[in-house]
């Protein structure tokens, strides 16, 4: 079994968290989701909207959470569609709304949901073609096909999904005209109006039947598979990969994608073997992650021990997470490469083999990204644009050319054109891990092999992540951690060059803190889409001085907990139904800091409801 990168797992208090014995081994039937069950409390169990962990939660990426623990039920989906609804009609947004989903039990009784209720309110809604599966980024490329130079009648999309989180799990987010990932201030005022209708008991909830939804004259077919794949050959050398006929090994991980992968080898004549195809919202065929959960991250050794099995079938594989927007790339020479160590060698090979590029074009990363990628960065010549976590504040610069490439150490990533126009503005699994097949076609070196040379050259960096549980007051509290808790000028025997509470690219919120050395760094922050904390670290001076930095990290995280201890029991409520998740599984992430704009969102939905026809 390929094993996880050095210290993997989770630390709590200093007290790192073991991984289970049961971590990549296959499933035992009696831990297996009931599906039946989870359908029956989607429509049956009703949320608490004075429950912090059964409001509706926009985390990094969308609303996720289980129908068993009521954070995400029906109520959830119809509020948050129809709070959607209010958004559009706000900000003019009349063109069609492109609408997809996931492989998971609970994202097609949700897309049932939203339908009846973007029907109800005239939403010109574009259905998969023969209920096909949708990948996200599918659905980021026909939202910005659509908009392409468009001024008026812009599309938007809602993918149901909650990415790669276990069977158990549903989720929803919401991509605005721009084709990516919504931002903060559009998916605040969302949360903000959902739980006010939930509040309301989904009084203004406009909704009709699931035969009248069909059936409107707004509800339209689109083909979603075909539109996707034959853009390919546009952003990826789809020829290249065909002349060279190497041997491709895919997993879909029962993904969105299953049926785009035999049409990918089809439609472009590649030696490509899909090794799995099998959808099933159990999941039995993964093996177990490190926790003992079953989670589709094709970023996890535990959970990619049947490809990582495989390799030596192939001369280069990969796997994408349950919507594809994640990637996973297993090489010979490596194995399954850290995800930073492929980010580090598609930044390297595409900017040197793609001429058409903007020469002013940056790199986009986020605060948890390898130094690594600043130096491969350094060496090319290029910028780099450094945001907080999330996919979404890349959006515009994909857009507008200002990024040709960015990327997320949790295996996701977009890049532009073979011309230098937009592709996609959300993460694209699919693209990535083509990718790694023309790097391999036309190198004749593996992305693993490309890694190598690069660390020889500028450096070899040890990293590790730790996570450990934490209650929504703790997590609030460490989204707020400021310079002045950085007690020390020093961090594992080395001065502090800068502690940053802000990204240095747009100035964001961190929601955490980060604080950099000559020749290491670490950040602190709080999951978005679970009810943990997370410290990152790196250096480039090996393993026992990342240790060291860990644990200076792991102090400070400590001392700021231990601090507002009280005022941490204080801001828990004794009579809700929250329960830390013992696997850190995702989705019950609350956030208390919505209702000043609860009076405000009233005066919102009554006049939205004037100029609309909408009761509320």
């Amino acid at each position: 079994m390929q094993k996880a990168a050095p210290g993997g797992g989770s630390q709590a208090g200093g007290m790192r968290m073991k991984t289970s014995p049961l971590a990549g081994r296959p499933a035992a039937l009696g831990a297996l989701v009931n599906v039946p069950k989870l359908v029956t409390a989607y429509y049956s169990e009703t949320p608490d909207a004075d429950v912090a962990s059964e409001r509706v939660v926009f985390g990094t990426s969308g609303h996720r959470g289980s129908s068993l623990e009521r954070s995400f039920n029906e109520q959830h989906v119809l509020a948050i569609c129809q709070a959607i609804c209010h958004h559009r009609s706000r900000h003019a947004i009349d063109g069609p709304l492109f609408l997809g989903m996931d492989t998971h039990a609970l994202s097609l009784p949700a897309l049932t949901s939203a339908l009846e209720v973007l029907a109800a309110n005239n939403v010109h809604v574009m259905l998969a073609e023969g209920d096909e599966y949708t990948p996200t980024p599918a659905i980021s490329h026909a939202i910005l096909a659509h908009n392409h130079a468009r001024t008026t009648g812009l599309a938007d999309g809602i993918v149901i999904t909650p990415s790669h989180n276990p069977p158990h799990d549903g989720g929803l987010k919401y991509n605005p005209p721009h084709g990516g990932a919504a931002e903060t201030s559009i998916t605040d005022w969302i949360q903000a109006c959902a739980n006010q209708l939930l509040k309301a008991e989904l009084a203004g909830v406009k909704r009709v039947t699931w035969q009248q939804a069909i059936a409107a004259p707004t509800t339209h077919r689109h083909d979603y598979l075909t539109a996707y794949i034959g853009d390919l050959g546009s952003v990826i050398d789809m020829q290249a990969i065909a002349g060279s006929k190497i041997r491709l090994g895919v997993d879909p991980l029962g993904g969105a994608g299953v049926n785009y992968w035999s049409r990918i080898a089809e439609h472009y004549r590649l030696d490509l073997t899909v090794v799995n195809d099998a959808v099933d919202p159990t999941f039995r065929f993964m093996s177990l992650d490190w926790d003992g959960q079953i989670r589709m991250d094709p970023s996890s050794p535990f959970a990619m021990q049947r490809l990582i099995g495989l390799k030596e079938r192939f001369d280069i594989a990969f796997a994408c997470d349950t919507d594809h927007d994640r990637h996973g790339i297993v090489t010979r020479s490596a194995g399954l490469l850290p995800a930073n160590h492929y980010l580090c060698a598609a930044v390297s090979y595409l900017f040197q083999h793609r001429p058409e590029w903007c020469e002013a074009a940056a790199i986009g990363t986020t605060v948890v990204s390898s130094q690594m990628i600043d130096r491969v960065a350094a060496k090319l010549g290029r910028d780099v644009y450094e945001v907080p976590a999330g996919f979404k504040w890349f959006a515009k610069g994909l857009l507008d050319g200002s990024l040709a490439f960015a990327g997320e150490e949790s295996a996701g990533a977009s890049f532009c054109r073979r011309d230098g126009r937009v592709w996609t503005t959300d993460k694209d699994g699919i693209v990535a891990a083509l990718l790694a097949g023309e790097i391999t076609a036309r190198t004749g070196r593996d992305p693993g092999e490309i890694y190598r040379e690069l660390a020889q050259d500028l450096g070899e960096p040890a990293s590790d992540r730790v996570e450990a549980k934490a209650t929504p007051a703790q997590k609030k509290i460490l989204q707020n951690l400021s310079p002045e808790q950085v007690p020390s000028g020093e961090l594992a025997g080395e001065a502090i060059q800068a502690i940053l509470s802000h990204a240095p690219g747009n100035g964001a919120p961190l929601g955490g803190l980060k604080v950099i050395t000559e020749s290491a760094w670490f950040a602190a922050r709080p999951s978005g889409t679970e009810d943990i904390y997370k410290i990152y670290a790196e250096s480039f001076r090996g393993e026992e001085h990342l240790r060291r930095v860990i644990d200076g990290a792991q102090t400070i995280v400590n001392e700021a907990l231990m601090e507002t201890s009280n005022a941490s029991s204080e801001q828990l409520n004794p009579e809700r139904r929250y329960e830390p998740a013992s696997d850190l599984s995702a989705g019950h992430v609350s956030k208390t800091d919505e209702e000043p704009m609860i009076a405000q969102m009233t005066y919102d939905l009554v006049c939205t409801s004037r100029t609309t026809g909408t009761d509320s």
